[in-house]
């Protein structure tokens, strides 16, 4: 049985897969687009107990999700064998679904295909470029606005690498997993949760992320890490204004994965406010066959 586990960002994810792992044989494995990598662990609120798939990537990486889900599934296999159970946790919905179950994904576009690509629309604009996409990708094409640049550019990179944006079959959305799966939501009201974004965001100034940025800044960005959530702001602004913005930016991103949620299939609700060891204690015993 692999226990999966997901919520809006400060949620208390890691601490209700901690409190699993300390009362039953698991091996807690991250889900977490952002977590995967090494040099930015204030910003990227990584555990300080060793988890899977946690900073394995350095800046410079080009991450994809092909890659995550090939080293996902090598690690959920792994605790299987070993007899323990996959506590797989985090907040970045495709992960989780990456992690969980055999999703078919293109292989990576040749390097710069996303620059060329971004190129044309900003050149030729947004009907024309959408036109572009029509010709090679008529379901996409039909799936997307022509205003939506960032989607536009991205289905038309997958076309090159041998996808689409509109598979014929969606299996991102379907209950299928690669073994016996319990998904829980973790529930937390939102005035709960914007307070806790708060504290998170300014404790990570009290604990030196200024200091982080500016030493990850050193060196070269992949750019699926230069879109970490407060690397900008941190970089860019004053601290009380950096601390708004990204407070603001977190909550936004927050608001995203509660949607994520409604269309998680099979995603058991779980209340969160409130100690994470009686959470876990909740989800255990859900998990007990009947």
């Amino acid at each position: 049985m692999v226990i999966a586990i997901f919520g809006p960002t400060a949620s208390g994810k890691t601490a209700v897969a901690e409190a699993i792992a300390d009362a039953t044989p698991a091996e807690v494995i991250s889900a977490d687009s952002m977590q995967v990598y090494d040099g930015l662990p204030i910003l990227t609120n990584q555990p300080v107990r060793p988890a899977a798939l946690v900073a394995i990537w350095p800046l410079d990486h080009e991450g994809s999700v092909a890659d995550y889900q090939r080293l996902a599934h090598e690690a959920v296999d792994g605790a299987l064998a070993r007899g323990r159970t996959p506590i797989v946790g985090g907040g970045t919905g495709l992960y989780l679904r990456a992690a969980l179950a055999d999703l078919q994904l293109p292989p990576a576009p040749p390097p710069g295909t996303r620059e060329r690509w971004e190129r044309l629309y900003d050149r030729v604009g947004p009907e024309q470029a959408h036109a572009a996409l029509a010709e090679r990708d008529s379901q996409a094409a039909g799936a997307v606005h022509a205003n939506d640049r960032r989607r536009v550019v991205r289905a038309l990179e997958l076309h090159d690498a041998g996808g689409s944006l509109a598979p014929p079959r969606d299996r991102l959305w379907s209950d299928e997993t690669r073994h016996p799966t319990m998904i829980f939501g973790l529930d937390v009201p939102k005035r709960v949760l914007d307070e806790r974004i708060r504290e998170r965001t300014e404790a990570m100034f009290e604990s030196g992320v200024e200091q982080e940025v500016e030493r990850a800044l050193q060196a070269p960005l992949s750019r699926t890490a230069s879109q970490i959530i407060g690397l900008r702001e941190v970089a860019s602004l004053r601290r009380e204004e950096a601390i708004e913005a990204i407070a603001l930016r977190t909550r936004r991103y927050a608001a995203y994965q509660r949607k994520w949620m409604r269309r998680i299939s099979g995603l058991q609700t779980v209340s969160a406010d409130r100690p994470a060891e009686e959470t876990a204690a909740e989800i255990l015993a859900r998990a007990q066959p009947a």
